[in-house]
């Protein structure tokens, strides 16, 4: 019931990894401020869900500030990757990858096949880009989230889930909560980790709203 400004950090729900052989999902979208003015009204405030396997995250709300739901990964050639906060990591046979939404995250790792070879790219994190899946060593690890410390200490957020790899090798899920081989980490905005080449995908973990104000 105060006029004043607070310091906000928004994170949406990650995306869910795809399936057979697929790529990682995309953290979801990260946004942060200080000196944002709020009236002496109520104000709304939304926390999105992670997506289930093959489908984006929920946004998350503050106000006027929307943070988009982290991209799906591919799922093999049957699915394509989905843009979002950050994008979702490319399949093994549907090579392309999904772009970030800028100033909230960055682009999914391209998918790979190679000489019989194949794996998913990583989901693309709020700090850095997914890594492409490679031919011989395994899926692409899930892109870097970043850190905030307006809880108090400095927390790493909005990890993008690591691709996939012929079934076994898996990529690392990006710091942040981004998922190696299952869920993302709840309230972190965590991309999905893709499991493995026959089988299921992951989930996103969901999101976060934080607001800080003076006393």
């Amino acid at each position: 019931n105060t006029i004043g400004t607070v310091e906000y950090l928004v994170i949406a729900g990650g995306g869910g990894s795809g399936t057979s052989g697929g790529g990682g999902g995309g953290a979801g979208g990260y946004r942060t401020a200080t000196g944002f003015s709020v009236a002496a009204t109520g104000l709304t405030v939304t926390v999105g869900a992670g997506g289930a396997e093959n489908t984006n995250g929920a946004n998350s709300v503050f106000s006027t500030i929307t943070s988009i739901g982290g991209g799906r990964g591919s799922a093999g050639g049957s699915v394509t990757a989905s843009i979002g906060g950050s994008g979702g990591g490319g399949g093994r046979d549907n090579v392309a990858s999904a772009a970030g939404t800028s100033g909230q995250g960055n682009a999914g790792g391209v998918g790979i096949f190679a000489a019989g070879a194949y794996g998913g790219g990583g989901g693309g994190g709020a700090g850095a880009v997914g890594v492409a899946g490679t031919g011989d060593t395994g899926g692409g690890a899930g892109g870097a989230g970043l850190a905030s410390s307006i809880s108090g200490s400095s927390v790493y957020r909005a990890g993008g889930g690591g691709g996939t790899y012929n079934g076994a090798s898996v990529g690392a899920g990006g710091n942040g909560g981004g998922g190696s081989a299952g869920v993302g980490t709840a309230n972190t905005g965590g991309g999905g980790g893709a499991a493995n080449n026959n089988g299921g995908g992951s989930a996103g973990g969901s999101g976060i709203v934080i607001i800080r104000y003076a006393d």
